[in-house]
């Protein structure tokens, strides 16, 4: 056992030292070519102050790494780490493997609520009205979905995923709405539903990962009886763990995280459902392995998705385009590989 948690450790380590050296790489990244040993100065110098190490470095390249791109890869790297960790507990909640954030309506609830606000009342609250509408219609949506899956006979897992179902359908007609209404405006909401990371502000930056670390400790305080429920409702009872409590608080945390997620970034596709396939191959179904490693390779691989649509592309492609055409072959890949092993 001290072995299999010590090679868990070392996946988490290697990881992370992984998306660390990403970061420093892809704020090197762009039209302006920084060093990445002088991007590490600024990092350095930053964080401790050092006026000193800072002064030697030009006022373009320490503009352009802390107010152009580094709040850009950071959101990034904790909206992939939000959007791996809420797939991982999705698909352990909901005993699927196809589901991810989106599967009880999440994306939708906060694409129409951005839809909304977009086409409606685009400056009522200042520039972060699109957010805190798309966030209140996952927020809303997420309710909904809870509330029509517990009249029907128990908050089940295959009551859940059907209710999120219904509960998208009727979303995506009342986007398709919202499209027809816009007219020649519709381009900005098209906009937004692909996806983009380029708006990304210190703000955004701090919320994200607030959201991010509290949902992460909620998830990994909750990952060993969400072992035992993934074994059955019954053997968890006999073990005193109660099963709807554990589902709702588990539910509720990782849908809250997906929704600022998607709020902040817009809709990105196949990272929450491909990270727990990906990483469930070396750390297998324990969660207390899994959620770390998810959240990690998350934030890597959308941070890489996103500085390959930012600083290598010859144009930027929307994100959420980038991922589902990386994503949508790689996951083929692998429900063709495991249907052949069976």
């Amino acid at each position: 056992m001290p072995s299999l948690w010590g090679k868990a450790a070392l996946h988490q380590i290697v990881l992370a030292v992984a998306l660390l050296s990403l970061i420093a790489v892809s704020t090197g990244m762009g039209y302006i070519e920084i060093p990445v040993r002088t991007v590490l100065q600024a990092l350095w110098g930053k964080m401790f102050g050092l006026e000193s190490m800072l002064s030697r470095i030009e006022d373009l390249h320490l503009v352009t790494i802390f107010e152009v791109r580094l709040p850009r890869i950071l959101t990034a790297a904790a909206v992939g780490a939000g959007l791996g960790l809420s797939g991982a507990v999705f698909q352990g909640i909901l005993l699927n493997p196809l589901a991810d954030p989106y599967t009880l309506g999440v994306s939708a609830g906060a694409a129409f609520g951005a839809s909304t606000a977009l086409l409606f009342v685009p400056a009522l609250l200042g520039p972060y009205t699109v957010f805190i509408f798309a966030f209140a219609g996952a927020v809303l949506t997420l309710f909904a979905v809870i509330s029509l899956s517990s009249s029907a006979g128990g908050m089940s897992s295959n009551n859940l995923i059907l209710s999120g179902v219904i509960v998208t359908a009727i979303l995506s007609a009342g986007i398709s709405f919202c499209k027809y209404l816009a007219q020649e405006r519709v381009s900005v909401i098209v906009f937004w539903l692909l996806g983009s990371l380029a708006s990304s502000t210190w703000l955004e930056v701090g919320l994200v990962f607030s959201v991010v670390g509290l949902g992460f400790g909620v998830c990994l305080y909750f990952a060993r009886a969400l072992n035992i429920i993934c074994l059955g409702g019954r053997t968890a009872s006999t073990l005193g763990i109660s099963p709807q409590r554990t589902r709702l608080v588990l539910l509720v945390t990782a849908s809250l995280v997906a929704a600022v997620c998607v709020a902040v970034s817009g809709i990105i596709g196949f990272v929450g459902l491909l990270v727990p396939h990906m990483m469930r191959g070396l750390t297998g179904p324990d969660h207390m392995k899994l959620l770390p490693v998810s959240l990690l390779c998350g934030g890597l691989l959308l941070l890489g998705a996103d500085t390959l649509t930012r600083a290598v592309l010859p144009q930027e492609v929307p994100i959420g385009v980038l991922t589902s055409l990386l994503g949508g072959p790689f996951f083929c890949y692998v429900f063709r590989k495991r249907q052949m092993a069976l």
